[in-house]
């Protein structure tokens, strides 16, 4: 499935459920932010994954984005979007046991970065998802996995 294309139609209450999920991983992005500065620093991630990191890190601290963060919600929904998207590749490319012993969370870092691209993808307008990445290879899996959060906001 192609990350960036727009789900079939989706109804008002599967939206706001959607909605909703996509909120509760947006408290995510400090400790994501906090994951990909500590990447950084690994020797075993290549020079183009961190430059790859830092502008991750840089998208999401200026305030030039595609959609700017003084707009509710969506302001965030592609900073964490493009963060998830930086994750990802990393995991591709430096393996996920790279990237997990780092991560300080309790849920699996690869399970919630896809399931942050795939809920992104549903608010983004589909050309500022085009923008932000050409294509993602993600499994042929029409229906959007979600992770179950219960986590708490980084203090």
């Amino acid at each position: 499935m192609n990350t960036t294309s727009q789900p079939k139609k989706i109804s008002r209450k599967d939206r706001k459920s959607l909605r909703h999920a996509m909120a509760g991983l947006l408290l995510f992005i400090p400790r994501l932010l906090k994951l990909l500065f500590k990447l950084l620093r690994d020797k075993r991630v290549s020079n183009l994954d961190k430059a790859i990191l830092a502008g991750a890190i840089i998208y999401v601290i200026s305030p030039l984005d595609f959609i700017p963060d003084f707009i509710p919600f969506i302001g965030q929904v592609d900073d964490i979007y493009i963060v998830a998207l930086a994750i990802l590749r990393l995991i591709n490319r430096s393996g996920e046991n790279v990237v997990a012993q780092h991560w300080d969370g309790d849920i699996d870092i690869k399970e919630l970065a896809e399931t942050i691209v795939n809920l992104a993808v549903v608010f983004l307008p589909k050309k500022v998802g085009d923008a932000l990445v050409r294509k993602v290879n993600q499994p042929d899996n029409q229906n959007l996995r979600l992770v179950k959060v219960k986590e708490k906001p980084v203090k």
